[in-house]
């Protein structure tokens, strides 16, 4: 992997010197080991929960197909499966209809950086609404339109059929990759990890003496630690030891992690992020927060990057199509490059705390894509697309090339 080298031991060692009653200092050796998969028990109960997360992928898969059934979604039924309420036959799977979750819920909503943070927090939320509206107003009633520069309709694609906007974009590809950082990628990073919510109130205590919670085999602590893992697992068939599945299980983090292990430029980072997730959970059981934390910081540092090389790599490939006039695949590309950019704003920084990307950065991108002529992608040159790349690339260690070339 050609990017900053963070350590992920599947065993760490942290030496800690204590007074003792002659005023002698001794070293106190403390030892985690993650266990070979991602399994950790309490009297012979397993202590590992996600389902919150699993319902959420799956809400989110159903919500992102209906955004081309054509001749049953309307606005109203999709913006209800976005915002989904407790018993409402808004999905297909019953499941899904009698839970008390929704993806809206969980749209920019960490505490890290939208606890105080509500206006930003409220305009994702919007932006996604109107990903909604858009792909409903304008682009079904041009079902059976060819697309043209300023006419929303469909488009060739290889074999494929895509449906654009005048400007060019495939909603249901700005809301599925916008998903993968609103959603998974803030979740996961900016909350769950963060020491906020794992050492919130009295959860550090409580884990310190065993204390579960009502009911359950689980501390507060490591059932936090667990909802991270869910966001990236949750929806593997082996949740245990999912790395054989690994970019099949799902259309959002899990995928694109996949993608990202499939080039040999960055060979490795699926078993790197799920040793640090292994170790931080079994820090968390032998009460070792220092190495909890350590792990916490190479996910963080990992997923980032993901985000950041697949932005690229949509966008350094929408460029090729563009310069063969192959819109239809340049739309797709750039449409998804389009998502996974808007997603950079949920990336984080160990150094700073904050996303590797500003919001005033990540729309700045936006605009420049979308505005060099008046029809959107129609319009954008090669140039651009390189800038951009460049700029994304810039906070990282891979080259654009190397990202360029995943698959």
């Amino acid at each position: 992997m050609k990017k900053l080298f963070i350590p992920c031991l599947i065993a760490a060692t942290i030496f800690t010197s204590c007074d003792s009653d002659d005023d002698q200092n001794t070293v106190e050796e403390v030892n985690v080991e993650a266990p070979a998969s991602y399994e950790f028990t309490r009297e012979g109960l397993s202590t590992v929960s996600f389902s919150g997360q699993t319902t959420r992928i799956l809400m989110a898969e159903e919500t992102a197909a209906a955004f081309t059934d054509f001749d049953n979604t309307t606005e109203a039924s999709l913006q209800a499966m976005f915002a989904h309420v407790e018993g409402a036959n808004d999905f297909e799977d019953a499941d899904l209809n009698a839970s008390d979750k929704s993806v809206r819920s969980k749209i920019a909503a960490s505490n890290d950086y939208f606890n105080a943070n509500s206006a930003e927090s409220t305009l994702i939320k919007t932006t996604f609404e109107n990903y909604i509206s858009t792909q409903v107003n304008e682009v079904f009633p041009n079902q059976n339109v060819l697309a043209e520069a300023g006419v929303a309709g469909q488009i060739a694609d290889g074999g494929s059929t895509r449906y654009v906007t005048g400007k060019g974009l495939e909603m249901n590809q700005t809301f599925t990759k916008g998903a993968i950082g609103a959603l998974m990628t803030d979740q996961m990073l900016n909350h769950y990890l963060g020491t906020g919510v794992l050492d919130e109130a009295d959860n550090r205590e409580n884990n310190d003496n065993d204390i579960t919670e009502e009911g359950k085999s689980y501390t507060s602590m490591e059932h936090k630690w667990d909802e991270a893992y869910g966001y990236l697992f949750g929806a593997s068939p082996n949740e245990a030891s999912p790395l054989a599945t690994l970019g099949d299980d799902d259309s959002f983090l899990n995928k694109y992690l996949g993608r990202v292990e499939g080039d040999l430029d960055f060979a490795g980072i699926g078993q790197e992020v799920f040793d640090a997730l292994k170790l931080g959970r079994a820090a968390i059981v032998a009460k070792n927060y220092e190495v909890r934390d350590a792990q916490a910081a190479v996910i963080r540092q990992r997923i980032s990057e993901v985000i950041a090389i697949r932005s690229v790599f949509y966008l350094q490939n929408g460029k090729t199509a563009i310069e063969a006039g192959e819109f239809g695949t340049a739309f797709h590309d750039l449409s998804e490059g389009f998502g996974f950019i808007y997603s950079l704003r949920f990336t984080r920084n160990n150094q700073s705390g904050d996303s590797f990307f500003t919001r005033s950065e990540v729309d700045g991108f936006i605009n420049d894509i979308m505005n060099d002529g008046p029809d959107g992608l129609w319009d954008v040159t090669p140039a651009t697309l390189d800038a951009i790349s460049d700029a994304i690339a810039a906070p990282f260690s891979f080259t654009v090339a190397e990202a360029a070339s995943t698959n």
